[in-house]
């Protein structure tokens, strides 16, 4: 499936609009690099400002404005998911997890700052992600509970990011099955966005009916982003991607592109756009933002 320009064009402009509030609630939220422990803080520092599309806290804010959440009620949260996602990305580049030396177009956190200041950095950037959740006095407190539970499920185990690490690192140099590749997928990248978009939608107070077409949204909005990502490993220059292509063939990563083939990983891909279009159509709001968002992610060149 091919997309024209303009609706490509749309997520940007919209992500033109607002990350530059995400960047500023982002360096009001870090600790300044100056203050101690120094290391550990510039290190936060250089992962959050290292780059990136910010792709998790805009979705929150393109959910939480489909719904009519004021954008000032949304950014502290938005910030949140990008500190936690940071984190994330830290310490899946250490040595002991996938073992890359490059990050958003620069030395990973680990690389440049050590292996202990980099573990001590992504703790303290999960950690803060909560704190800046649970601090948000602009949202009553019922409210944050809902945020701090949902992050908190898409992170950790049985039901998130870490449960996906694990079964990740498990599948390396083995045969598996459809049903693995999936379920790897759904929990190490599509747990977090199903919660950034989610999280928009309670900002909002969005009706039972609507967070659940949304879910369904996100829900294959992940599995999108990470089919994508799989034949971007494969198809992009190391340049347009800001880290090291091939490196899940070279550690025998569980990916669609690796099980499928690239041709039939892109089918995959058109398939996960068409169902969360279709979830788009329960939802009756105006949901040209979340479409233009699917719209970038089929599209996507980096």
């Amino acid at each position: 499936m091919s997309l024209s320009k303009p609706l490509v064009s749309a997520f940007a402009q919209f992500a033109a609009a607002a990350r530059p509030a995400v960047e500023t609630k982002l360096d009001q939220t870090l600790p300044s690099s100056s203050h101690s422990p120094t290391n550990v803080h510039r290190a936060m520092r250089w992962s959050v400002f290292a780059g990136g599309k910010r792709f998790r806290p805009l979705l929150l804010i393109a959910t939480g404005q489909t719904f009519e959440a004021p954008f000032d009620l949304l950014l502290s949260t938005a910030a949140a998911f990008e500190l936690l996602h940071t984190y994330s990305l830290i310490h899946d580049d250490l040595p002991s997890m996938d073992d890359d030396d490059l990050r958003r177009g620069q030395p990973t956190c680990h690389v440049r700052f050590g292996e202990a200041t980099a573990i001590l950095a992504g703790d303290a950037l999960q950690s803060l992600a909560f704190q800046t959740i649970a601090e948000d006095t602009s949202l009553p407190v019922q409210i944050r509970l809902q945020l701090v539970s949902e992050l908190a499920r898409a992170a950790g185990t049985p039901t998130g990011m870490v449960a996906g690490q694990a079964f990740d690192l498990e599948a390396e140099s083995r045969s598996v099955q459809t049903g693995e590749v999936e379920q790897i997928h759904r929990l190490k990248t599509g747990a977090l966005i199903v919660a950034a978009a989610r999280c928009g939608a309670l900002i909002a107070t969005a009706a039972p009916s609507e967070l659940r077409a949304l879910t369904e949204f996100a829900s294959n909005l992940g599995l999108l982003f990470q089919i994508t990502d799989d034949l971007l490993d494969v198809t992009a220059t190391r340049e347009a991607l800001g880290k090291t292509p091939g490196k899940d063939a070279r550690s025998s990563k569980a990916t669609y592109a690796s099980l499928y083939g690239v041709d039939a990983a892109r089918e995959r891909a058109d398939e996960a756009y068409s169902r969360a279009c279709a979830a788009l159509e329960e939802i009756h709001r105006p949901t040209d933002q979340l479409r233009a968002i699917a719209d970038f992610l089929l599209a996507r060149e980096s």
